[in-house]
């Protein structure tokens, strides 16, 4: 008897979920929608954090830039925020502590560390509102998931976030994860998909710069001496 094996053509699921998008490499400059909110303190490890999210039309704001919500969105969010502005800044108060949570998680991985118990509560507490109204839908690439959960509430814009940050704590390459080395204390967390893991700044074009700048005149300083 001849059997025939029959080849099945796989076809990648379609994008549905914004978190999958914009988590694939090279979409944004840190490599995960978790690590550009996390970014959203600047020089993070520092003994001065400078906030750049002051209220909750501040995250709306960095929402839309990153593509998690469009302007239309982003517009009718805000004008639900101005409707219910207590429930506003409790989302607003949440996100940060999500946001230093995930921080924390995250460095701890870096250093070797488990990470603490208090801020992996906050995590986990987000993740059934991260998941929640499921449904498969299907377009010419293929089927897809979809979270419907994402657009109800002023909190909807947090779901993806913390699906990036479930994803890559359960399913990435954790030796990709890396922080800015500046001495100053940057902070800023990035994922590396360089083929040797040489990634080592925020950007070549500032911190990158300003450590080679100092080796040059470190050196530089020490051929003075030697000749001296």
């Amino acid at each position: 008897m001849c059997y025939r094996q029959v080849m099945y053509e796989l076809k990648p699921s379609p994008q549905l979920d914004i978190a999958l998008t914009l988590d694939a490499p090279d979409v944004l400059p840190s490599g995960k929608l978790c690590f550009e909110f996390v970014n959203t303190m600047n020089w993070h490890a520092s003994d001065s954090p400078l906030e750049s999210l002051y209220t909750y039309n501040d995250l709306v704001d960095w929402a839309q830039s990153v593509g998690i919500r469009s302007e239309e969105a982003a517009r009718a969010l805000k004008v639900q925020g101005d409707r219910h502005p207590s429930l506003a800044e409790q989302v607003y108060e949440w996100a940060i502590d999500l946001r230093e949570a995930l921080y924390h998680v995250f460095v701890a991985l870096i250093s070797g560390e488990k990470p603490a118990r208090i801020d992996m509560d906050l995590l986990n507490e987000a993740l059934p509102h991260a998941f929640t109204l499921p449904e498969i839908l299907s377009n010419e690439e293929g089927f897809g998931w979809r979270w419907r959960g994402d657009d109800k509430g002023l909190d909807g814009l947090l779901w993806p976030i913390i699906r990036s940050a479930a994803r890559l704590l359960t399913d990435g390459d954790h030796s990709r994860i890396g922080q800015c080395e500046d001495d100053r204390g940057c902070g800023y967390l990035f994922y590396d998909t360089s083929r040797n893991h040489s990634r080592r700044w925020c950007d070549m074009n500032s911190c990158g710069n300003r450590a080679k700048a100092h080796r040059y005149y470190s050196r530089r300083s020490q051929r003075k001496d030697t000749d001296a």
